[in-house]
This record gives C-alpha cells, structure tokens and sequence, in this order.
C-alpha cells in the first residue's frame, strides 16, 4: 500500500516522500526578477525540513509576463549564478526542486502606457483594463520564451520544471471561454482553445528532452460562471498525458472565483480541507502520469488516506510550510498533530511590504512570549 513516507520516482526525479511544496509567491526576488539570498535560505530552509519535493514560485519567462514585485525571472541568463545557488542550497540538504514556469498574460503588471498581452482584448473578471489580444508572432514568442526558461531551469541545476497553467494566468486564458473569444485555431472549439498550452509543453519538451521532468499545475475548475469546467480540465489533462507530461497537479479558481479562489481562509475543520480533491480524482482516473493534489491540507491523516486510497499520488501543500518548513520532518518522526496554519493568508502581506513572506502569527506569538518573559 502506498504511503506518504514513500521513496519515488517522477521521470527519474527521486523523491524521498509524496509531501509537495506547493509554488507560492514569496517577494523575495531584486526588481528585475534576480533572486536573493533570502529566497535560497528559504529554499535550503524547506530542503532540510525534508519536503519531498520543492516547487519555486511562479517565475516569469518574459518580463512582459510579470505580475508581482519580488517575483523570480527565467527570461535572462544573467541570474545564472543566482539560480545555481538555489538549486545548490537544496541539493546540499538532500532536496529536490523544480522551476515553475509562468506568463501572467492579461494579469501582468506592465510599463506604465502598455497593455497586457491575453487571448483576447476583452473585459473579464480578472483583468483590471482591456488587454491587447496577442497576435501569432506574439504567441510564438512566448511558446519559445517558455522553451527557453525551460532550459534556463535545466542548465542552472533545478530538478525539473512545471507549467503554471491554473489559477487565469496566460495558459488558463487561452483555456477558458471567458478571456478566449479568439476566432483562429486558437480559440472556440476546446481542441483549439488547448493548442497553446500543448504548444508550449512541446516547446518545453524539446527544450529539455525527454527524462527531464516536465509538469503542469492546471485548474481542475475555474469555478465561475463560463469558465474552465471539469471536464475541460479532463481533455487538456488527457492531451497532455498523451504527449508524454512527466505529472499533473490539480488546482482550482482564480483570484476572481469569491470564496472559492486559490487561496482559502479559516480552513479550521478537516471536512474543509483538500478542496480540489474530487477534481484531482476524475483526473488521476483519466491519465496515467502521476497526480499531485493541492488546496486547504492541513491533517495529516487525511493526507495519508488519500495517498493510501490512490486518490492522488502526491499531496501538496504550501502555506502550511510558510509557518512550519519543517512540517514534513515532525510529521516523519511521529509528531502528526494538524499542520499550525490557520489559513489567514496574512503571510502574503509583508512580501509586499518588507521584502519576503512570513508566518505573521508565528512573529506575534513570539513578540507575546518575549514581552511575557
């Protein structure tokens, strides 16, 4: 029976369990998109706390497809040095990560005058303005900007690579019918609203050849009205089992889907916990690449029951691991107590503010017991 403790392979990626750091955004990064020594420590941080897998946040692959402040670039090779170093930091603590790779498309942040690059100049939910509906040229550049941040990630050391194709950036817009109202083959039918992300995961594959792990995070739902439905998520999930995708994590929402975005709060009782999961089940049933699951784990026995009932084959997790890096090693070593994330999101606040992302009740808690003593 299949454990969480499990040693694995993914395409020849080692694994020492089925625990996933889930990509996060950390705001750790210069302006450009270089990354700090800051984030390496949180990497070499994660490593020894014996996370089996590390998913760097979502890393830009052309600046034009950059969304947050301190948020990491691949569209260079002058963060050569940088990059090694943070693959090096987890590789010295025994630990594996992979690069995921990103456009934020109509969700980017760009130069004051300039539009953002989408499927289509339409008004949508997630955008803030109208943006410019990319032309062929444009969407080839970007396929091959992919390509290129592909074996960036490779040549730098990290372990493996996943395309960020959920939660409405660029990927997820030319899936969904809301921000794809394209007339060419990209758009309309689902065959044709699919052919850029399997454009880029073979701009990918080429970049890096096969034994590389090349992954994908795609939502299971979009969960809005006209959006990416289940069963669209069950073709593209098909469509890339059947080019040779290495694993599957299944997410959910956007930051336009209300209470049923990404990122979940006062997830406090276990029947709240592993929302996406019926998602990644009608997956895992449809594909035969393994699947990670991510959205609202906190309990570990939940966690081992869904690795035990072959629900999915990985579970992830990430703001559980901003409070507690080293909650895969108290849970091996016996101490399986509900992971102390209170889901507040209140750790994405200081990336903004004060260069990096932290466990804001963890600080408070301290600053308590430090008065108190």
């Amino acid at each position: 029976m299949s454990d969480i403790f499990d040693t694995t392979s993914i395409s020849g990626m080692k694994l020492r369990n089925r625990l996933v750091r889930s990509a996060t955004w950390e705001g750790m990064c210069e302006a450009d998109g270089r990354p700090t020594k800051k984030l390496a420590n949180l990497y070499r941080t994660l490593a020894r706390g014996r996370v089996g897998l590390i998913i760097s946040s979502y890393t830009f692959v052309r600046p034009d497809g950059k969304q947050m402040r301190g948020q990491m670039g691949i569209h260079t090779d002058d963060f050569a040095q940088e990059m090694k170093a943070l693959s090096a930091a987890v590789h010295e603590e025994g630990g594996v990560i992979a690069m995921q790779l990103v456009h934020a498309g109509g969700l980017a942040s760009p130069p004051a005058g300039e539009k953002c690059l989408a499927p289509s100049a339409v008004e949508s939910v997630h955008y803030s303005a109208v943006p410019r509906e990319m032309s062929q040229g444009d969407i080839d550049a970007i396929v091959d900007a992919f390509g290129a941040g592909a074996q960036r990630a490779k040549e730098y050391g990290f372990d493996g690579v996943q395309l960020h194709g959920a939660h409405g950036y660029l990927i997820n817009q030319f899936l969904s019918p809301l921000t794809n109202r394209r007339s060419d083959g990209y758009g309309g039918t689902l065959e044709n609203r699919c052919r850029f992300l399997l454009e880029v995961y073979r701009r990918v594959r080429d970049a890096v050849g096969t034994g590389f792990p090349v992954m994908i995070k795609m939502n299971g739902s979009d969960f809005l009205p006209g959006g990416v439905v289940s069963d669209d998520a069950v073709y593209a999930a098909m469509a890339l089992d059947g080019e040779g995708i290495d694993a599957i994590e299944v997410s959910g929402g956007t930051a336009a889907s209300g209470d049923q975005s990404p990122v979940r709060q006062k997830i406090d009782r276990r029947e709240q916990e592993a929302y996406n999961l019926p998602l990644a089940v009608r997956i895992k049933s449809s594909v035969s690449c393994p699947v990670m699951v991510v959205g609202g784990l906190r309990s570990f026995d939940l966690a081992r029951e869904i690795i035990q009932k072959q629900e999915a084959d990985y579970v992830s997790l990430a703001r559980p691991f901003i409070r507690e890096p080293w909650l895969a090693k108290r849970w091996e070593e016996g101490d399986t107590a509900r992971a102390r994330c209170i889901s507040c999101s209140g750790c994405f606040k200081p990336g903004l503010k004060e260069g990096g992302i932290y466990c804001v009740v963890d600080k408070l808690e301290g600053e308590s017991k430090g008065e108190a003593l």
